[in-house]
């Protein structure tokens, strides 16, 4: 299988999240700006979601780029990501619709937690079928980054039982983490057309 199809795929599944995740904004009782007010936490949380979603659809982009072949594995480890990431709707909905309390905050931390993870099997997938000089290898390394995520969505999913909007903040911080774009595989892919 080629590339093309496997990110075509991933696309379209995650296209499918993020409209399933804005069906469930609810339209305002009443027509005044003060009517808005009872739904900011559903509209922050759809925020929030919508942005992890590009997050991941901008970095999933790059990481096929770096695919030489498409394995079987490879196959099995994109599957594995957008489940996880198809959970999102779920837990956005009803972390919004319970006002941050503790449990749905925890369980939206414990599937961003999750898909990083999931990001991470599928990243090493593909190091590990392209060979020794894998491009994706060189744009990683030691990928900080994704570790710090992993610390941050673990602490989050922790203390979101007793502090819900400390763990708020923490899917806020990981998120402006990556909003800045990666830069490290364009710049890797770029060394070697020079």
């Amino acid at each position: 299988m080629g590339k093309n199809r496997l990110e075509a795929f991933s696309d379209g599944v995650l296209a499918i999240i993020i409209t399933i995740m804005v069906l469930e904004l609810k339209m305002p009782k009443g027509n005044s700006i003060e009517s808005l007010k009872p739904l900011f936490h559903i509209f922050f949380n759809y925020a929030l979601s919508f942005l992890y979603v590009g997050i991941y659809w901008n970095n999933h982009h790059h990481l096929l780029h770096t695919c030489k072949v498409i394995t079987g594995r490879i196959l099995w480890s994109n599957l594995h990501l957008l489940f996880w990431l198809s959970l999102l709707p779920f837990a956005t909905g009803w972390m919004g619709e319970s006002f941050f309390a503790p449990f749905p905050t925890a369980l939206y931390g414990f599937i961003l937690l999750m898909a990083a993870i999931a990001y991470t099997i599928l990243q090493l997938t593909i190091i590990a079928s392209q060979g020794k000089d894998s491009i994706l290898k060189k744009a990683v390394g030691k990928d900080i980054k994704g570790k710090v995520s992993v610390t941050f969505y673990l602490s989050a999913f922790i203390v979101a039982i007793w502090v819900p909007l400390l763990a708020q903040l923490f899917y806020v911080i990981v998120a402006l983490i990556w909003l800045i774009p990666d830069k490290r595989i364009e710049r890797v892919l770029q060394s070697i057309e020079d």
